[in-house]
């Protein structure tokens, strides 16, 4: 006879909720037939879909920039308290915060302190700021699983147990997605010509990131479009509602061949040649597909200069920070004119045409980035509960 096991997750977006529906998956399987678990808090329609009992829906907890976070605050101060009560309530085996750090790091120290067993999915990004955070870290959490290899150092000291598992996105991109008949599929899929130069412009998906990096991004086009009268341009949008937010932006730049693609930067990256991606996860999709990028960033002036005191790595593209080196550009606020961005982008399209091992640091990469993450993080707090054979 099977024996019982409950486990809570929080996650308190669409990627968390992405991630904590693989790990549930995977410890059902790592389990059966010895354990039958039961999930329950909070998560998204893939968490739901993996058996989650969901406390509440995943919308109440969403927040965006500065302000909305003050706004919800008594919402996410109850929903804190409610989510921590069920879980006491419960008596769960062990609770898990996926991502949404502030939160569950609030979260985890109170169940913690009561005496439950915690981890928590994704390292806050202490190699780059705060490294002090490692240590709250360890006061919430047993074990944090880590999706870069460069992360579980910086807890060696502390009493947290941290464990590389490698990136889901890694895992799901193929070795092959990159190829060359990969990106004819995507053309094809997109209706655009197999010959021609095609640029993934890829400037955000928040409304304040798209005022400050398209126009610089679209200017850059237009030096791109001069040089090269047939290239193409590609934005995707992942959400209907910044659409006509691109529409009016591109009003002003007529003369150029852009089209908007809905959905994720997927087939967009696969379709291209060359990618102007602003720093962020797009910088590692990229990466994984094998396509030459230059990197930018834009923010306030005071955010910058606050951003810039508390940076401690020298590099924002993930490519870089993974291989320690400047190997894809980073042109970042001031630095990042049109005229840069685009000299840049010929550069890099350039040297990936002409030398063959161009890309073999960003195979090498992808390869080391594939660790089956769901199952080695599954395995990972299986071991903190205690029970199985992992």
């Amino acid at each position: 006879m099977s024996k019982r096991l409950t486990v809570g997750l929080l996650a308190g977006e669409a990627s968390g909720d992405n991630l904590g529906a693989g790990l549930m998956t995977a410890m059902r399987a790592e389990l059966a037939p010895d354990f039958e678990i039961d999930f329950v808090g909070v998560g998204g329609a893939r968490m739901i879909d993996a058996g989650l009992d969901c406390l509440f829906p995943i919308e109440k907890l969403s927040v965006n920039g500065f302000r909305d976070p003050i706004l919800k605050l008594p919402t996410l101060i109850k929903a804190l308290k409610s989510v921590g009560d069920e879980m006491l309530k419960r008596s769960v085996d062990l609770f898990i915060g996926v991502d949404f750090n502030v939160f569950n790091f609030l979260l985890e120290g109170r169940l913690k302190k009561r005496g439950l067993r915690t981890a928590h999915y994704v390292s806050p990004s202490v190699y780059a700021w705060r490294r002090g955070r490692t240590k709250r870290v360890a006061k919430v959490a047993d074990v944090i699983l880590c999706l870069f290899p460069f992360e579980p150092p910086f807890y060696e000291k502390t009493s947290v147990q941290a464990v590389f598992v490698g990136h889901p996105l890694a895992d799901e991109i193929s070795l092959t997605s990159g190829d060359s008949s990969s990106r004819a599929e995507a053309r094809k899929k997109l209706g655009l010509t197999t010959t021609n130069t095609v640029v993934a412009v890829l400037p955000g998906s928040r409304t304040g990131e798209l005022k400050l990096m398209l126009p610089p991004f679209l200017e850059a086009a237009t030096i791109v479009a001069k040089q090269d009268p047939k290239v193409e341009f590609l934005i995707p949008y992942p959400r209907e509602t910044l659409k006509p937010i691109l529409e009016t932006s591109l009003a002003e730049f007529s003369q150029l061949s852009v089209k908007l693609v809905p959905g994720g930067a997927r087939t967009v990256l696969q379709a291209s040649d060359v990618a102007l991606v602003k720093s962020g996860t797009s910088t590692l999709e990229a990466m994984l597909l094998h396509r030459p990028m230059v990197v930018s960033y834009r923010m306030g002036k005071i955010s910058y200069q606050l951003a810039k005191r508390l940076m401690r790595s020298p590099y924002v593209a993930l490519p870089n920070i993974l291989l320690d080196e400047m190997y894809v550009p980073e042109l970042l606020q001031h630095e990042g004119t049109p005229e840069k961005l685009a000299h840049a982008l010929l550069n890099e399209l350039q040297s990936a045409r002409q030398d063959p091992d161009y890309f073999l640091a960003f195979e090498r990469l992808h390869k080391h980035l594939r660790r089956r993450a769901d199952v080695t993080a599954a395995r990972a707090v299986i071991r903190l509960l205690g029970v199985g054979s992992s």
